[in-house]
């Protein structure tokens, strides 16, 4: 007798569950389709800007460390 084939469950099917069980239930129980699927993606694309922005702010802020460091320390061997 061959076991049923087991579902993952990700995260952000748990993150949508405990935010409304409804529309997990229609989307992944029902298979129905959000109707605003441009409105989602253009979120989406806004999340991985703000992430990239994100990404490059922490970059910068060790550069401005690196450069301070540097600069405390020419100062110590010329004071």
């Amino acid at each position: 007798m061959s076991q049923p084939k087991r579902r993952i469950i990700r995260a952000s099917e748990i993150g949508q569950y405990a935010y409304c069980a409804r529309a997990w239930w229609l989307g992944s129980v029902m298979g129905v389709r959000p109707s605003n699927i441009q409105d989602l993606e253009r979120g989406t694309a806004a999340h991985e800007q703000h992430g990239q922005r994100l990404a490059l702010a922490g970059m910068a802020r060790w550069v401005a460390i690196g450069l301070l460091v540097l600069a405390v320390f020419v100062f110590l061997l010329n004071g």
